[in-house]
């Protein structure tokens, strides 16, 4: 079987054609509307788009009309026909598909501008804070010209700051930042230290990295805690295991101890029996979580060391994932590996993933290169559909058939010898790696050979911009981890923009872009190919692959036929067959296990949100005082003589407060708990998503009322003067540092599930 066209991709979700043609009607109407908004004064420009009706056809193409000249007039970008088409399908809710170098941050502006014209707050959700920042201030001058307020927020901005961003009408920030300022929000003890507003519009940028590649990343909102640091012994014995000792699963995905390591490790550890109760809940997961760091996390692929920490990679974006840590003690058993003092993941006090972050937004829209081939998700998780937009100039791009070699040697030979041969040319190159540690070793290939390059990876990615800015220049040869979210055009000629350098390329051919290796989605190797041919220009793409690629070796088991080598071991059809039959195995398990996590998260999120619910009505009413002063008559009567009304109703209040997250991080706690040992049931011809469900379910129903007990008992037992209540005099304690971080991995697929299904591998 092939490869799934645009018309296979149709009939998944992506709606290439609805309502286009309305779109494309409104455009051409607009250019009537010309002539009459080139003759506004820029003071007319706010006072004409508030008289408009967003809702008609023929206010809309006045819009138009308004956004083409306010955009050739103060942002020197007249918008193409073509970007207004994206802004009006992101109007209609639709994720469009733009190629690189389209123009999404105008198409995107335009899409918010109308938006707040109809009276919505929108939110421009960006990948990283560079971009949320970038663009705001880039299109600030068109959002001036119509009287719309436009902020950015970033890592660094105050609870002030980040409380004036969110009053402003256009609000840019990267989908962390709104996702921690959610969390935080449910720590706050004052209505006034609410930051994040009512969730209204989103629009998304780079759609589908933000909500397929990370949606499953839970963000985390941490406190301090005693927790337990993992015993150094342990890590001192896996350290040292042979290869005899453990084993990987077929995916390479799990390692499990061999009955030889388990011998080894139980004499080394003091003649201890791994699999007695005593030590299968802690000893033998501390061993489990164990391996897994030294043997399975490798450096400069899943993470680097730098300033002494422990940095993760990014490895949809090759680049260093800020604010990312591993689960379940990994984090301080890689610490450990590296020689590093561990540090701690404290208490996890609230949890959201970023699925369940914009699906609180009744209106999502979105924007990527690449939607088309995300249809399904985005339909069956978000209930979105996609528009795919043409170009405004056709591409020319010559996109040549894959070249598959039997192993990964002959592949970085071929991979050499044509770069060395493209460079004489003078044609610029850009060459994408999946991580750190292959872009250094090709860039090392590539000296040897007297080729000079550049090398972008998770390393050096605060130099991104002006690297990427010079990819095009005659001669460059560029080697890239990730290009998604790069967020910068390469220019034929380089960043100088001089015409002649430009045309000098283009007689070259344009930009080269070689792939050394498919990704385990289709979506990321069109990412990196969209670098060349961008807005008509000329340019070429090739993809290298190999055998013993990671995604070969994963996803296909079958071994292949040796006759269909030829001498330089490049292996042609069959080759080329086997790598897409890999490719499209691995884009069918991310499905499932996105799938899979959805069913897991669904109830978890209903019970954050009715937690939500509650936390709110308790931080903006009278209604703690009025439960407890329903549930202790007479410890209200008795308080309620010496002390004023109002100091009842916040000291009810904090008491409130204070036991409802205690419960809720407990029923966290309790969750982190069912998911480590769930994959057990299926032992037991239980399905494991039910029993997930019944468990969580029957500990939630006695929350509510368990906190309540709580509260009535401090309300009842604790010091309440006219100064109101010190909850820690009464041994309350809050967390005295709150910090947040992302898990790495899935959260239904961490390394404290892996370490079980190690338990039961051993066990089989």
């Amino acid at each position: 079987m092939g490869r799934l066209t645009n018309a296979m991709w149709r009939m998944l979700g992506a709606q290439t054609s609805r309502n286009q043609s309305q779109s494309l009607t409104m455009i051409k109407e607009s250019a009537e509307h010309d002539d009459w908004a080139s003759d506004l004064a820029d003071g007319d420009f706010a006072s004409e788009a508030a008289e408009l009706d967003m809702s008609l056809i023929a206010d809309r193409a006045k819009f138009l009309a308004l956004v083409r000249e306010g955009g050739d007039r103060k942002l020197d970008m007249k918008p193409f026909d073509v970007q207004l088409q994206g802004a009006l399908r992101m109007l209609e809710g639709d994720v469009v598909e733009m190629a690189t170098g389209e123009g999404k941050t105008l198409a995107g502006a335009i899409a918010a501008i109308g938006y707040a014209l109809d009276g919505h707050q929108i939110h421009v959700v960006s990948v990283n804070d560079y971009l949320a920042a970038r663009d705001a201030d880039w299109m600030k001058p068109l959002y001036d010209l119509f009287g719309i307020s436009v902020a950015s927020i970033n890592e660094h901005s105050t609870r002030e700051e980040r409380q004036k961003a969110y009053d402003a009408d256009v609000t840019y920030a990267s989908v962390n930042e709104i996702g921690f300022d959610i969390l935080r929000d449910h720590l706050a003890l004052h209505a006034d230290d609410l930051v994040a507003p009512e969730p209204d519009v989103v629009i998304v940028d780079e759609a589908d990295s933000v909500l397929v590649d990370e949606a499953l990343v839970p963000l985390i909102l941490a406190g301090s805690t005693d927790a337990e640091i993992p015993n150094s012994a342990i890590h001192e014995v896996v350290a040292h295991l042979k290869s005899r000792h453990y084993e990987l699963d077929q995916d390479g995905k799990n390692v499990s101890l061999t009955e030889e390591g388990a011998q080894f490790v139980e004499r080394t550890l003091g003649g201890i029996n791994l699999y007695d109760e005593k030590h299968v809940s802690s000893t033998l997961v501390h061993v489990n979580v164990a391996l897994y760091a030294y043997y399975l996390l490798e450096r400069d692929v899943d993470y680097i060391v730098r300033d002494g920490g422990i940095h993760l990679i990014n490895a949809s974006r090759g680049r260093v994932a800020r604010l990312q840590r591993w689960p379940d003690g990994v984090q301080a058993a890689v610490e450990y590996k590296e020689g590093l003092n561990p540090t701690q993941a404290g208490e996890v006090i609230d949890t959201i993933t970023v699925q369940a972050l914009i699906g609180r937004y009744p209106r999502v829209a979105g924007m990527t290169g690449t939607a088309i081939a995300a249809g399904e998700q985005f339909r069956q998780f978000y209930d979105l559909q996609v528009s795919q937009i043409p170009p405004n100039r056709p591409n020319v791009r010559e996109d040549e058939p894959d070249r598959v070699y039997d192993n990964k040697a002959h592949k970085v030979e071929a991979v050499v010898d044509l770069v060395a041969e493209i460079h004489e040319t003078g044609q610029p190159i850009l060459i994408g790696t999946h991580d750190v540690a292959q872009s250094e070793e090709l860039a090392y290939f590539l000296d040897r050979a007297d080729i000079p390059s550049v090398v972008l990876n998770a390393k050096n990615d605060p130099e991104e911009a002006a690297i990427i800015a010079e990819a095009g220049r005659k001669g460059a040869v560029t080697v890239s981890t990730q290009m998604a979210g790069r967020g910068t055009d390469i220019r034929l000629g380089g960043s100088a923009g001089d015409e002649e350098a430009r045309d000098e390329v283009v007689e070259l051919g344009g930009l080269c872009v070689i792939g050394t290796g498919r990704y385990d989605t289709e979506r990321l190797d069109n990412q990196l190919r969209g670098r060349a041919g961008r807005q008509g220009d000329p340019g070429r793409s090739v993809f290298f692959s190999s055998l013993e690629d990671p995604l070969v070796t994963k996803n296909l088991t079958h071994q292949r036929e040796q006759s269909a080598v030829s001498s330089d071991g490049s292996m042609g059809a069959k080759g080329i067959e086997a790598v897409q039959n890999a490719q499209k195995i691995a884009e069918g398990a991310m499905l499932q296990l996105h799938s899979n996590t959805w069913e897991y998260n669904k109830q978890v999120n209903e019970q954050r949100n009715s937690i939500v619910r509650r936390r709110m009505e308790i931080l903006t009413t009278d209604r703690a005082l009025a439960d407890l002063k329903e549930a202790e008559p007479e410890r209200y009567e008795s308080l309620a003589e010496d002390i004023d009304e109002d100091v009842l109703v916040e000291a009810a209040r904090q008491i409130m407060l204070y036991h409802l997250d205690r419960a809720w991080a407990d029923h966290l706690a309790f969750i982190a708990d069912v998911q480590a040992s769930i994959h057990l049931r299926a032992l037991g011809q239980q399905s494991p998503l039910e029993e997930f469900h019944k468990l969580i379910f029957a500990e939630f129903v006695k929350l509510a009322e368990e906190a309540l007990a709580a509260a009535r008992k401090t309300f009842v037992d604790a010091t309440i003067t006219k100064d109101g209540v010190d909850l820690g005099l009464e041994g309350l304690h809050r967390s005295t540092m709150t910090w947040t971080y992302l898990v790495h991995e899935n959260h239904f697929a961490s390394a404290g599930a892996q370490a079980v299904q190690g338990i039961v591998g051993i066990f089989r």
